[in-house]
């Protein structure tokens, strides 16, 4: 695979694709905010001079403001709220102790050619790292302490390539999004179903407007958006994550010239003992490797997709010592 020969096209599908799910998310959002409105607060949209209820959609409108405030906010402060989450530090550039992981990603930056990145360091002992950013003149890499403790230099170097060519594909972009929005989708679906609990719902039914079949229908598809809301989006972000891992993978081997490097550092990371803890569950899909180290992501196959973040690491391994002219 011709990394750098796809590179235009990837961030150009990158863009289509973070516009596409910011849109969604905005969409998703007033729906919700419009179930509100008519089964919590009793607006009727075919009547609203006969209704006993608000004459105007308060909550559809506030919904969808706040869908897009968040959207725009997660594309452009979405690593703060990521780096904090994972408990990260700025990685000190006069420090000795990190010369080299500084050297290589500097190497790094300049065979990408571009910015290099703010380093952060993770207090934690598995071997694992992330990038975020919304491109590369605001990216930053997150490295655990135990990736820097245990890697070589070679191994060190091809990992900070891979999350280099996240940002260079401005995956990182798209990622970051994904991962800020699957946040906020849980949060509102929650307060949605909590508030219809409240008798919302009842108040709708007991008014007699309930619009018949097609009251019951939007009612079912409302009910049934609010539950697999949360399910769906960590689907879409486990399905943007596996996607770009090869491509990533292929790209750090162009850059470094040393495929086999990633191999040994991605069975490193593979064979580590311990879940990466600091880093949370709704940002595992930004990782090299799967944070929780889940079965499924050993797998391929239906189930493998819907539920698994990353490609198999065997797989990756292979592809990789056959980059390199290495027996698997």
């Amino acid at each position: 695979m011709n990394a750098a020969g796809n590179l235009y096209d990837q961030q150009a599908r990158n863009r289509r694709m973070t516009v596409a799910v910011m849109v969604m998310f905005v969409l998703f959002f007033t729906f919700l905010g419009f179930g509100l409105d008519t089964y919590l607060l009793g607006f009727d949209p075919l009547a609203p001079t006969r209704a006993t209820g608000i004459p105007f959609p308060l909550l559809t409108f506030a919904t969808a403001g706040l869908a897009f405030v968040t959207a725009l906010r997660s594309s452009h402060h979405g690593d703060a709220s990521i780096l904090g989450s994972a408990t990260a530090r700025q990685v000190p550039l006069d420090d000795p102790s990190y010369r080299q992981l500084v050297n290589v990603t500097e190497e790094m930056a300049i065979a990408a050619g571009i910015t290099r990145p703010r380093l952060f360091l993770i207090p934690d002992r598995d071997p694992n790292a992330f990038a975020t950013g919304r491109d590369p003149e605001h990216a930053t890499i997150a490295v655990t302490e135990g990736l820097v403790e245990r890697l070589t230099r070679e191994e060190l170097q091809a990992v900070i390539a891979h999350e280099m060519s996240h940002i260079r594909n401005l995956d990182t972009r798209l990622m970051t999004v994904v991962a800020a929005l699957v946040g906020a989708v849980m949060l509102l679906t929650e307060f949605g179903l909590r508030a219809l609990r409240w008798g919302g719902g009842r108040r709708r039914t007991s008014s007699g407007r309930g619009g018949g079949a097609a009251g019951a229908f939007l009612f079912l598809v409302w009910i049934v958006a609010a539950i697999l809301a949360p399910v769906l989006s960590r689907i879409l972000a486990m399905a943007v994550s596996r996607q770009r891992e090869y491509l990533a993978d292929a790209s750090a081997a162009e850059l470094t010239r040393n495929p086999g490097a990633l191999a040994s550092a991605l069975r490193k990371i593979d064979d580590a003992d311990e879940p990466t803890r600091t880093i949370k569950k709704g940002t595992g899909h930004l990782c090299i490797a799967d944070p929780l180290g889940r079965a499924a992501n050993e797998h391929e196959g239906l189930l493998a997709d819907l539920f698994a973040t990353h490609p198999p690491i065997e797989k990756r391994i292979t592809l990789l010592k056959a980059m390199a002219f290495q027996s698997p």
